[in-house]
């Protein structure tokens, strides 16, 4: 650990579907090729993300989620118990958004490993740290209707038993660190606190990589201070570490502070704009992080998935956040 490189750089998950396999700048893109050209034109797109990464001088990679066509139904399609083809129309995320979802209408069982040969691929191509994301329960019961368990609580931690299977499986075959994503934990607050990190320590429970969490800032108010209400829980609970949004976020900085015992992957790279950041723009976010978390804890990483940008600027974007955190890491260096 001494001669690890402090600030180092990762995304939170998603890069862009080159043109040529997915229609581009789509958050639920159509897959342009079939069958094994699929296939194929998958593992080249995640070749050509790896390549721009370790160009761009990200510490740790990810394969940009590039076989999934969404990053909670591409989990989803390889678990039994769902019915595809009966839709029920519901809000997600505390109806921000009603769309119609497949229906669980069973028990869950995984048909076999998911994940599996997207990783084995990925670690087969870089040498770098390499992270790969999983759909959090919480977040997945939030985006599938429940006609079988009766009880959200009781449907994710269904959930969680799978992704704890997957979990362990991705470890022994290279992963470095497993990250869940979860956006519902920005609006289920008190959820979150009953049955939300339960069903989060669930999935990784015996897990021997690091692990992590990625929760989205939400777009209420002027101020954001929900968090208050849920990272004392979050950071009683087994996971390592916590990424944040904080790239143009209405999220107080030092509400990291109430995260003491957490690694953070600070979010220095804003995914809602087209306008690629400049390093020092990156060195000034990161750095304002040191004035609530010790330097060795703060990891430079993306706000959140850059799937909808143009592939350009996912590029540069990689390239000013490595660049930021290299600004930040000469200047405590010298300090």
């Amino acid at each position: 650990m001494a001669d690890t490189p402090l600030f180092q750089t990762t995304i939170a998950g998603s890069l862009p579907k080159p043109s040529w396999l997915a229609e581009p700048e789509k958050l639920w893109p159509r897959w342009r090729l079939e069958g094994e050209a699929l296939v194929s034109g998958q593992r080249d797109a995640t070749l050509v993300w790896l390549k721009e990464e370790e160009d761009a001088g990200i510490d740790i990679v990810t394969d940009g989620e590039q076989a999934r066509i969404h990053f909670v139904h591409g989990f989803l399609e390889r678990i039994e118990g769902i019915d595809w083809g009966k839709k029920t129309k519901m809000g997600i995320r505390n109806n921000r958004y009603e769309v119609e979802v497949p229906t669980v209408t069973g028990p869950v069982r995984r048909r076999g490993p998911v994940h599996s040969e997207d990783l084995r691929f990925s670690r087969a191509h870089t040498r770098r740290m390499l992270k790969i994301e999983l759909p959090g329960p919480m977040t997945i019961c939030d985006t599938i209707a429940d006609s079988h368990y009766g009880r959200r609580a009781d449907m994710a931690m269904a959930f969680a038993k799978l992704l704890n299977e997957e979990a362990r499986e991705l470890t022994e075959l290279g992963a470095d660190v497993i990250q869940l994503d979860e956006p519902a934990f920005n609006v289920f607050m008190d959820e979150v606190k009953e049955w939300g990190v339960a069903a989060m320590e669930r999935a990784v429970e015996g897990v021997r990589c690091k692990t992590a969490v990625h929760i989205c800032y939400g777009t209420l108010g002027s101020e954001w201070r929900q968090y208050e209400e849920i990272f004392p829980a979050i950071n009683q609970s087994r996971i390592d570490m916590v990424s944040l949004e904080c790239a143009g976020s209405k999220v107080p900085m030092s509400l990291i502070e109430l995260l003491k015992d957490k690694e953070i992957m600070v979010g220095a790279i804003d995914v809602a704009t087209n306008r690629v950041e400049t390093p020092e723009e990156v060195a000034r976010v990161l750095k304002s992080a040191l004035k609530h978390a010790e330097a060795s804890r703060v990891y430079g990483c993306t706000n959140c998935g850059l799937a909808p940008l143009p592939r350009n600027v996912a590029a540069g974007k990689l390239k000013s956040l490595a660049a930021g955190a290299a600004l930040l890491r000469n200047e405590v260096g010298r300090g």
